[in-house]
């Protein structure tokens, strides 16, 4: 079946979908912007890109689909953790789009959006109270 045909399918209706005032929104996987759209859309296209937090709370997860097996959705996915620091995960998010030719307008969400989790994993610095002033 079609991408295409796929899309008219599941586009207003499906158990991602999260309708608000005006925008609809999908909780789905490997969706990278989180937007109800074709372009985006992470359960249609045979090429499709995902960027997770590992489970333990340190790195992210590289999701890609594997070309073959697309009857077998349990084995269809290909997950790589990266866990060797910030500026090697994003070169190697790179690298992998660029090696595999993986849809380039893909390219800059899965970087700002590892770049998030990165950054939204970073230990919270307490700052201290300033001193009072003797008088």
């Amino acid at each position: 079946m079609s991408a295409d045909l796929q899309w008219q399918i599941i586009r207003k209706n499906s158990c991602f979908l999260v309708k608000g005032r005006g925008v609809t929104f999908t909780r789905e996987p490997n969706n990278l912007t989180g937007r109800n759209s074709f372009r985006y859309n992470g359960l249609v296209h045979k090429k499709t890109l995902g960027v997770e937090p590992c489970s333990d709370g340190k790195g992210v997860v590289l999701v890609t689909r594997k070309a073959t097996g697309t009857r077998k959705p349990a084995s269809s996915f290909n997950k790589v953790e990266l866990k060797k620091g910030n500026r090697a995960a994003l070169n190697t998010i790179r690298k992998t789009l660029r090696k595999n030719r993986y849809r380039k307008d893909l390219k800059m969400k899965a970087l700002r959006r590892a770049s998030a989790i990165l950054y939204s994993q970073r230990p919270v610095v307490l700052k201290k109270a300033p001193r009072k002033k003797r008088e």
